[in-house]
């Protein structure tokens, strides 16, 4: 038990201080782009342009170790809007957002930097009305 085992305490008295370092580091890095993209949203402007939703899709997960436990799935949903310009825009919504829009709804989309601010909708059979 004298020289021989002298490695393992060695190893482990090399390995955890990087292993710890590392993990701290990428946990701060990721903290870091949070803020940063915070900070950037806040600087932008708040844009209104006139949109029309082109798609929405939903995305849910569960860890398998999570599969027995009583937490429920976590579920995020997303709606593709398109302006005026041809250029289509991803925004995270909450459940309740999500569920009033429809694939073809036009309306004034709202938006910060890349955060989603809200959607009011016109209603179709009064623009129709004005088209024809």
């Amino acid at each position: 038990m004298g020289i021989e085992s002298s490695w393992m305490f060695d190893l482990f008295g090399t390995v955890f201080p990087v292993a710890f370092v590392l993990i701290l580091a990428i946990v701060l890095l990721s903290m870091g782009k949070e803020v940063w993209r915070w900070g950037r949203n806040n600087a932008e402007p708040l844009l209104t342009v006139h949109s029309r939703i082109t798609s929405r899709r939903v995305k849910m997960s569960q860890s398998p170790s999570d599969a027995a436990s009583t937490t429920p799935a976590r579920t995020l949903y997303y709606v593709t809007f398109e302006v005026e310009s041809g250029d289509r825009l991803e925004f995270k919504v909450n459940g309740e957002e999500y569920g009033m829009c429809a694939e073809g709804d036009e309306g004034r989309l709202s938006f910060k930097g890349t955060r989603y601010i809200g959607f009011e909708r016109t209603n179709r059979l009064y623009t129709e009305r004005l088209r024809g």
